[in-house]
């Protein structure tokens, strides 16, 4: 009996959009044969079949039947499907289909840059990318962790790969959630060469798995000839990790910002997540506390109810109040609430406007004493107005020529 080796890749069915799904059969020699089904097929049939052909010619396929199903799949998804189905048939292919950079979305990011609102993307959910950047977040979140299922992470890796070559974020700092060390550190060449600026490494617990990923970027960064920085935002997410949190915090001079997950936190001391966060209190307080000892940035957990924006309003107040700069979103209509409760108010910016000036006159006329009203005005006071001045700047709630107006 004839043994015919077959895989396949994608998503199908009634449901799925802006992707596909991919069969590959190796046939007797015959050449390729194409079937199958496109919602496109009117408008970029052609062009669907070229691409295919092309990805034939580039893993050597000469006798093969393809079966497609199209949703609607945009070429970078293509490639990724197909890719990940001729890997599946042939475990020992090592060849990278990589479709050209898009231009746009090559710009660098900064150790400092601002972080209120992260995004987070499942990784094997293409339909989620495109639009991602039109939202505003700062940054973007490919996720290769939870939010994969296990059979799909090899998916995943070339999808989030494709991604970032070929998806326009529209400025937004691109990020990708590894997975838990070690596969975290496989996960490593699929985003390194392709112009990621912060990788989240989850359920981190020591610095040691901090320099574990930082030994393997360096290593990738010399074999890709990569010249763009790339940060680190280790998750504290155990007992264990928030004992250690300025450990962890300190490990790297590339670390950008210290994060804490609580959905594993929690389960891990054996309690339930509220709203109000009691059971976190301590554990949040020591990621804050930590990433400024270390001179990172503190950034919150995610806010998993996303139909309740009031709730979620107060959650980024109780977070700026205890020093963060910055959380966690798992939808796109949580952005804007983000930016505005972490914002200065107007009263914090009239106050600090006030601080700077007085401060600065005092400089001026080379008094040591500086003074507002009847209040006596120290250094941590002024790089707090400062800190207050710096966001309203950021934020667009004043011009750089405040001090004129």
């Amino acid at each position: 009996m004839e043994n015919i080796i077959k895989a396949s890749a994608g998503q199908r069915g009634d449901k799925v959009r802006s992707d596909c799904y991919i069969e590959i059969e190796l046939a007797k020699p015959g050449g390729i044969k194409i079937t199958g089904k496109s919602k496109v097929e009117a408008m970029y049939g052609d062009s669907i079949k070229k691409q295919l052909l092309d990805m034939c010619g580039f893993f050597e396929l000469s006798d093969a039947s393809i079966y497609l199903e199209d949703n609607g799949a945009l070429p970078f998804v293509l490639a990724a499907r197909f890719e990940l189905a001729v890997k599946r048939l042939l475990p020992k292919c090592e060849k990278e289909y990589l479709l050209p950079v898009n231009k746009k979305n090559v710009y660098p990011s900064k150790i400092d840059r601002l972080r209120r609102s992260r995004l987070y993307l499942p990784g094997n959910e293409p339909k989620f990318f495109v639009n991602a950047g039109l939202h505003n977040p700062d940054g973007i979140i490919l996720d290769l962790e939870d939010s994969v299922a296990h059979t799909e992470k090899d998916a995943a890796q070339l999808i989030v790969r494709n991604a970032l070559r070929s998806v326009e974020f529209y400025g937004a700092e691109k990020m990708v959630r590894i997975n838990q060390l070690p596969r975290g550190l496989e996960d490593l060449k699929y985003i390194v060469p392709h112009n990621v600026h912060v990788i989240l490494i989850p359920k981190c617990e020591s610095a040691g798995q901090v320099q574990q990923v930082e030994q393997e970027v360096d290593r990738l960064k010399k074999e890709y000839n990569v010249k763009n920085e790339i940060y680190f935002m280790p998750i504290v997410e155990s007992a264990l990790s928030v004992i250690r949190a300025y450990e962890i915090a300190s490990a790297s001079k590339n670390i950008c910002a210290l994060t804490i997950g609580l959905e594993d936190y929690t389960a891990d001391i054996g309690t339930q997540r509220t709203n109000e966060g009691k059971e976190s209190f301590f554990a949040r307080s020591m990621v804050v506390n930590a990433a400024k000892a270390a001179g990172v940035q503190a950034i919150d957990t995610v806010f998993s109810d996303v139909n309740d924006m009031e709730a979620l309003r107060q959650s980024v107040i109780e977070a700026k109040s205890l020093g963060f700069e910055g959380k966690g979103c798992i939808h796109p209509r949580q952005i804007q609430v983000v930016h505005e409760a972490f914002a200065p108010t107007p009263e914090e910016i009239t106050k600090a406007k006030k601080i700077v000036l007085a401060f600065e006159e005092a400089k001026k006329q080379g008094l040591g004493v500086v003074s507002l009203g009847s209040k006596m005005i120290d250094a941590p006071v002024v790089k707090r107005a400062l800190r207050s001045i710096d966001l309203a700047l950021q934020n667009n709630l004043i011009d750089g020529k405040w001090r004129e107006n």
